[in-house]
């Protein structure tokens, strides 16, 4: 497992060094597109607004794709990539290691501030409740969600795994990690027992597909609301440039031809972007936190005094974000 971690961690260094210098000249930024789907299918929904922001702010914008979220924070990190569109948890280490800020966020198309993790299985599956799942791991295979998703592995992980005391590296009989798009396919096609997923996936699946998700899936367990992926951008970039960037965001689908703009939001199932900053990372901040705790509190191998001095580093954490949100 840690040879395979190394190896991805290499390989994002290696895409992010091979991204073409952007932003250096002053002629070209690249805008980073996390991997829940294809990079075929998000080029397609992305595009059209790519090129609209290249217009309004008068800097060429790319868009750029990477096979796992540690591709588009690594290459945030080495200036590589100037702004990307996240996931809560991703943009925590965006903002934490890549000298990034959140500065947006994105509206639903029913105007939700947010979105929820789902576990599903497939509609024929004689798994009809969680508990079917949970009495059944060491015979089941399950479909993770890439390590830097919020609704993939921080949600699920906390209000799912922990609150019932489960590790699914060793829970399931088998386990593989894999975006939101894969996983929904894999259970529609029944290729595993049991996935993660999300309602903006079964949303991207509707409209590309024109049929709805959940005549093919049954959803299991549905989180807390999860705070809207949010925008984020490198903090250097220069500042008349960040305000051009943000009001182009925060006013997309409200101008004079709001008409097409809006069909371009549709696509990507949303109704438009909302002004936002790090402190719509604080939920997710908290319950890493609090999974991180749950470990040590349960790590036989650590001698009392080291636990204890984890355990008060991480309550000291905790304290100055505030509590994580109760269990629902």
């Amino acid at each position: 497992m840690l040879r395979r971690t190394a190896i991805t961690f290499i390989g994002a260094i290696l895409a992010a060094a091979a991204l073409p210098a952007a932003a250096q000249d002053g002629k070209t930024l690249n805008f980073g597109i996390i991997s829940t789907e294809s990079s075929s299918n998000q080029k397609q929904v992305w595009q059209p607004v790519i090129d609209d922001l290249s217009r309004a702010i008068g800097v060429p914008v790319k868009p750029f794709f990477a096979s796992d979220y540690a591709g588009i924070i690594e290459g945030m990190r080495f200036n590589k990539v100037q702004m990307a569109w996240y996931g809560n948890k991703s943009a925590i280490e965006a903002v934490d290691r890549a000298n990034g800020e959140v500065f947006a966020s994105v509206i639903d198309k029913d105007g939700n501030p947010g979105y929820w993790s789902l576990l599903i299985v497939n509609k024929d599956s004689d798994l009809k409740t969680l508990d079917d799942v949970l009495k059944r791991g060491a015979s089941l295979s399950y479909g993770a969600g890439d390590p830097n998703s919020t609704s993939g592995t921080a949600v699920p992980g906390y209000y799912l795994w922990a609150a019932n005391k489960i590790e699914p590296k060793t829970f399931f009989k088998t386990v593989r990690a894999s975006n939101h798009e894969a996983n929904l396919l894999s259970v529609i096609n029944k290729q595993v027992d049991v996935a993660v997923n999300n309602t903006e996936s079964l949303e991207r699946y509707r409209i590309s597909t024109g049929k709805d998700a959940n005549d093919r899936v049954r959803v299991l367990w549905k989180s807390p609301l999860i705070p809207a992926d949010p925008l984020v951008m490198r903090k250097d970039l220069p500042a008349d440039l960040k305000v051009r960037i943000r009001d182009f965001f925060v006013n997309y689908g409200k101008g004079k031809d709001a008409e097409r703009e809006l069909a371009n939001l549709k696509a990507l199932t949303y109704k438009g972007f909302r002004a936002s900053d790090d402190q719509q990372l604080v939920p997710i901040r908290q319950i890493e936190l609090a999974r991180a705790k749950a470990k040590v509190e349960a790590d036989t191998t650590l001698g009392q005094a080291e636990k204890q001095k984890q355990l008060a580093e991480l309550d000291r954490k905790l304290a100055d974000l505030g509590q994580p949100t109760a269990k629902q």
